[in-house]
């Protein structure tokens, strides 16, 4: 699983938008947002970049936040 920071999450509608535009890179991508924290997990095939941008791509600035196994 990679873990993100991501910055301007503050509702419901956020986390729908983070989880829809990493799913439209990859379908089968499990996402856990913890709102509290700033934090989005995922886990996918696609490299650390690809989730990066589709994460700024929904409108939010986001970092890798390191990977657990």
């Amino acid at each position: 699983m990679q873990y993100f920071s991501v910055q301007g999450m503050t509702c419901q509608h956020c986390v729908k938008a983070v989880g829809e535009a990493i799913r439209s890179q990859d379908a089968t991508a499990q996402v856990e947002v913890d709102l509290a924290a700033g934090r989005v997990g995922i886990n996918s095939a696609l490299p650390v970049e690809r989730l990066l941008l589709a994460i700024q791509d929904s409108g939010y600035t986001a970092q890798p936040a390191g990977e657990v196994r």
